[in-house]
């Protein structure tokens, strides 16, 4: 996948302009390049995490593409534990639900993230059944009996994309209540 790719599984959520955002899991900065892209230069994006090499890439791939790290700011945390951060209007998790065998857990906990009704965007493989790297994945049909139980609302499809290991993307959009 290539950043037109990763735009291309963001897109269709219509996230607003500006704001205040966070990339959980950020590792290099894939999703949170596509972020940026999509919700413009005024939006504040947090890039979350426990990484510190990867995150040093990711300032260093969004200087190249956007020639400034103004209103980017990285951050060294497990987002899994309690974080002092304000509450976003949007969030963006690739592929890093999937490190979790207590999904509802990390989704309430992600919740509190979020102001009210503000977008949880996830990007998963779509299986039920991973592997030593990709451990707990979960499908669109899972996601979406499960978001509900974690305070979100029912989760929209928003688009697909295939991968060479496992199957295929999904990219799923839903709101806290």
């Amino acid at each position: 996948m290539d950043h037109t790719d990763h735009v291309n599984l963001l897109r269709p959520a219509t996230l607003p302009q500006g704001g205040t955002y966070a990339d959980l899991g950020a590792g290099r900065g894939a999703f949170t390049l596509a972020l940026r892209e999509l919700v413009g230069s005024a939006a504040v994006i947090y890039a979350v995490d426990k990484d510190k090499s990867s995150l040093r890439e990711l300032v260093n791939s969004h200087l190249a593409r956007f020639h400034t790290t103004d209103n980017l700011i990285p951050l060294q945390k497990d987002f899994s534990r309690p974080l002092d951060i304000p509450p976003f209007d949007g969030i963006v998790m690739a592929n890093s639900l999937h490190f979790f065998t207590d999904k509802q857990k990390i989704l309430q906990k992600v919740r509190g993230f979020l102001k009210p009704n503000g977008a949880l965007l996830l990007v998963e493989y779509n299986v039920d059944s991973g592997n030593l790297w990709v451990p707990y994945p979960l499908t669109f049909e899972t996601y979406r009996s499960l978001a509900p139980h974690a305070g979100f609302t029912k989760p929209r499809l928003v688009a697909k994309a295939p991968s060479r290991f496992l199957k295929e993307f999904y990219s799923a959009v839903a709101y806290r209540e």
